[in-house]
């Protein structure tokens, strides 16, 4: 009768270890952790000039891609925005720019970082840095 007893306690401690386990591994999946960009990656310059011939390709990239998290303006509002926890970032804030390298913004859109999609197989290099022309026209004022 003990060994029975043993055997149900040990059945027992096994499923509540699993559950656990389980629940520590979707909190995870959905709380990554802070967004580290490589000193290195940070350091990378943007091959590309600004260049108006570039925006609208970026835009029709960032349109079909960014646009449903970030908002058509990249407010951070877009259709999908209250989906995501954190919340996609407002893109027209020249303040968190500035503090951005184009290094850091190529790795960002590169890497991703959940609840971001990673995009370095979707789009090419030269779009990546194309999108980081884009989003720095983003928080520049309007031309008068």
């Amino acid at each position: 009768m003990a060994s029975r007893s043993r055997k149900k306690l040990a059945g027992t401690i096994l499923v509540l270890l699993l559950l656990v386990a389980a629940g520590s591994a979707v909190y995870a999946f959905f709380h990554p952790g802070p967004w580290l960009v490589p000193e290195a990656a940070k350091q990378v310059p943007n091959p590309l000039a600004p260049s108006e011939a570039d925006l609208p390709r970026a835009r029709a990239l960032y349109l079909d891609k960014c646009a449903e998290c970030h908002g058509e303006g990249g407010k951070g509002d877009g259709n999908q925005a209250k989906m995501y926890d954190p919340a996609p970032t407002n893109l027209t804030d020249p303040e968190r720019l500035k503090g951005q390298s184009d290094g850091e913004l190529f790795y960002r859109i590169s890497e991703g970082h959940r609840p971001m999609p990673a995009f370095k197989k979707r789009f090419t290099e030269e779009q990546r840095w194309q999108l980081v022309l884009f989003i720095r026209s983003l928080s520049r004022p309007p031309a008068n």
